[in-house]
């Protein structure tokens, strides 16, 4: 990603145009107001670039000569490998579980990575295994696992290990020739730590494979195994708050009075704090937008209650601000600019819904 990239955002709406960083994990993106927007670069993904920072395509595989095909299929076709016997007294509990394997741990810094899939069960398992980039899934392989059996997905480089980031597996068991106990179906989702491809240790040795592996749980004992990830939309709530919190502390002034049922907030910064000396133009605009998400928030369970925000006319940029807010994260919310008579072009009146 670089500078005049058009950018979308993967986990809200919108979008804009890069036009610089702070750090290596936050873009600037410009939106069509003119409103630069920080937004973490993992939430955004390129939708057009500059004509001279369009990445090279790679090279395509050369096709083999009819006879090495034949030998690769074959190669293929080894790859699923009976680790048990095909039917096992008291193994009907499910157990299925995603495992990575380095090809040659020795050189963990280039080696290509295989993917499986194993079936620790006297049951038949269909699956799918899903890839995603935002909400947008791609079908990574599909096929049928035989009992006690596992069965290779896939191969791949580091290259590909950023597309792997999010996964999911979903699987339907059964058996096709006797009776049997009905198991639910599965749809299990994985944050992968990609970082983990780089060290030694991440790999251990397991009951399926003669190598090293990495492995992750997807049913245990009838049971799907949740993994525990903070969303992207929780980190960022989380980054917002610590940044606030780290702020140094302020005398604060009243933010809010009622006025006719209705709620006044003045967001002029000299009316919210005593002290601004320090304060960067970009860090008083994040306060006055924290405190305009704090005040929906305090009423946010007051249908029908009107909120005036006094933002002044001025350049602009806080309106907007406010204006995109409402747009991205407060749908529900109508707004309308406030009593021209009481306010001028300066306020804007948001209704609770």
């Amino acid at each position: 990603m670089k500078i005049g990239d058009k950018v979308r955002f993967l986990s809200e709406v919108g979008g804009g145009t890069v036009k610089g960083f702070q750090g290596k994990d936050i873009a600037l993106v410009e939106d069509e107001d003119g409103f630069e927007i920080p937004m973490l670069v993992k939430e955004c993904v390129v939708v057009q670039t500059d004509d001279y920072n369009i990445p090279l395509k790679t090279a395509p595989k050369p096709s083999l000569p009819e006879k090495d095909e034949e030998e690769e299929e074959e190669k293929e076709d080894e790859r699923p490998v009976t680790y048990r016997a095909p039917e096992i007294r008291g193994n009907d509990v499910l157990n299925v579980y995603l495992a990575y394997v380095p090809q040659d741990l020795k050189a963990i810094s280039s080696t290509l990575f295989d993917a499986y899939l194993v079936n620790d069960s006297n049951y038949f398992i269909d699956y799918l295994y899903l890839s995603a980039e935002g909400k947008s899934w791609t079908l990574r392989s599909r096929g049928t696992v035989k009992p006690n059996m596992k069965l290779h997905l896939e191969e791949f480089g580091r290259s590909e290990l950023n597309a792997l980031e999010h996964v999911a597996v979903q699987i339907l068991a059964y058996k096709d020739d006797r009776t049997f106990l009905l198991k639910p179906a599965v749809n299990q989702e994985f944050r992968i730590d990609v970082v983990k491809f780089y060290k030694l240790h991440t790999f251990q040795p397991s009951d399926f494979f003669e190598e090293p592996a990495l492995v992750y749980e997807v049913v245990k004992d009838d049971e799907s195994v949740k993994q525990v990830y903070a969303s992207a939309d929780d980190i960022k709530a989380a980054l917002l708050q610590k940044s606030v919190s780290d702020a140094p502390s302020r005398p604060q002034k009243k933010q809010h009075k009622v006025k006719n049922d209705m709620v006044e907030v003045d967001l002029h910064i000299h009316e919210l704090l005593d002290d601004t000396a320090g304060m960067s133009n970009s860090e008083m605009l994040d306060y006055q937008l924290d405190v305009f998400r704090k005040t929906l928030e305090e009423f946010r369970n007051k249908k029908g209650q009107r909120i005036v925000f006094i933002h002044g006319k001025g350049d602009g940029v806080l309106r907007r601000a406010i204006l995109d807010e409402l747009k991205r994260k407060y749908k529900n919310y109508t707004s309308q600019d406030a009593s021209f008579r009481e306010y001028g072009f300066g306020a804007t009146m948001v209704t609770i819904h």
